[in-house]
């Protein structure tokens, strides 16, 4: 470590100040209450008969309110007499392995004892039909035995394609249901063609199973529940686009057009299928780079809700010590394989704590301005846009943006004994 010490003495770290990003966005203060409504407005429960299995499916997304959400669709569910179920819709996510989904579900809070519905996971599914590129598509197996089936998923612009149909309910249809088995089959033609074949595989899948309604959920800039909509089953290909494109409008970014570096407190696949979401960051290894153009892209620590999945890394120019640690090959590679994206698992250069991964990334900034010093968003992660940091270098560019608005004065970065950041507050 003193070696490191010694080449990246010279290197200073600015002072931060504290963003408050203002954009004005409704939201729903009462998410179960919003389901309900939702519900009883398209009636995707009412031909629900006593007795009938209920199949929810659930990804591995962090969504806002998502265990209150799931319990009041089970108790609605109830009251019409259905026995309610909970599956892991995540094809390759938790290492690709039937405990490793059902522990990410737990980690949500969506156990029975908090939702009142079990959860029944496997990874084995069976044979719907062709596409209509002659792709074979496959869904769960419990999903496929139900009476019923609702995926619950967030609608949202995806971190590696672009189309008329990106992160969704039919995605969740095609890659989550599908399993591993049937999101290798939908990535097999590269991300060029994904739009096109998670539409045509969930049109395959509706087609055979009109016993699919569904639950989509549209959060804002701040991770906030924005919008929830029923989708009776004729109307989720039609419907989900239009729904796309507001969520889209609804995107935060980091808003400017170029940056020296961005520092990432955590990554995490709760947070974004690429850790740290590249529609904000700027970095995709499929996409490429655009605004804000970071140089340098420090990331320091990991989610434990991840379960050592670092999918995203390698967006990194540098990480630190404690992300390798808890690194864990079989909960990465999987992903990795199915989506034919090694790179997004690419270890970068490994520093042994905060500082030193910081200094190594302030380094290579090397269009950084020596009058002002280097230009440096500080975020928490990806999903938590509402403060982050900035460097003393973009404050005259902070004050020329109508909303932001600095709230802090320029504070000076503390380490502990380890060198690794303390008591930096986000609140």
């Amino acid at each position: 470590m003193q070696l490191f010490e010694n080449l990246l003495n010279d290197v200073p770290i600015p002072k931060f100040v504290k963003v408050n990003y203002q954009i004005i966005q409704n939201h729903i203060k009462n998410p179960a209450d919003e389901l309900c409504q939702a519900i009883q407005k398209r009636n995707i429960l009412q031909k629900i008969k006593e007795g009938d299995s209920v199949c929810i499916a659930c990804g591995s997304r962090e969504i806002a309110h998502l265990s209150d959400i799931v319990r009041a669709l089970v108790q609605e569910i109830k009251k019409y007499g259905g026995h309610p179920f909970i599956i892991p819709a995540m094809g390759s996510h938790g290492g690709s392995s039937a405990e490793g989904q059902r522990e990410i579900l737990l980690n949500f809070g969506l156990s029975e004892e908090n939702v009142g519905a079990p959860i029944k996971a496997t990874m084995e599914t069976i044979y719907v039909g062709k596409s209509a590129s002659g792709l074979e598509v496959r869904l769960d197996k419990y999903a496929s035995e139900a009476d019923w089936i609702i995926p619950v998923g967030r609608i949202k612009p995806h971190t590696a394609f672009h189309g008329i149909i990106e992160s969704g309910i039919q995605k969740m249809i095609t890659i989550g249901m599908g399993k591993q088995h049937g999101a290798n089959i939908c990535h097999s033609r590269g991300f060029g063609q994904m739009s096109k074949n998670i539409h045509e595989f969930a049109h395959t899948t509706l087609e055979h199973y009109p016993n699919i309604n569904a639950i989509g959920i549209i959060e804002n800039a701040y991770h906030e529940t924005y919008k929830i909509i029923a989708f009776p089953h004729d109307t989720i290909e039609a419907e989900e686009p239009g729904y796309l494109e507001e969520a889209r409008a609804l995107m935060p970014k980091i808003p400017f057009k170029k940056v020296d570096a961005i520092f990432v407190d955590e990554l995490g696949k709760n947070i974004s299928g690429t850790g740290a979401d590249p529609n904000i960051i700027g970095r995709s290894p499929v996409m490429g780079q655009w605004e804000p153009n970071a140089d340098s892209i420090v990331m320091f620590d990991l989610t434990d809700e991840s379960h050592g999945n670092v999918t995203g890394i390698g967006n990194a120019d540098v990480t630190t010590m404690r992300v390798y640690k808890k690194f864990n090959m079989e909960a990465t590679y999987p992903n990795n394989i199915t989506s034919l994206v090694p790179k997004a698992a690419k270890i970068p250069p490994v520093m042994p704590n905060d500082k030193l991964a910081m200094k190594f990334g302030l380094k290579i900034c090397f269009n950084a301005d020596p009058k002002y010093g280097p230009k440096v968003v500080w975020l928490h992660n990806t999903l938590m846009m509402k403060r982050f940091w900035v460097s003393e270098g973009l404050i005259p560019e902070v004050e020329l943006i109508h909303n932001l608005k600095i709230i802090s004065e320029p504070q000076k970065i503390t380490f502990n004994n380890d060198d690794n950041v303390v008591n930096w507050n986000w609140d």
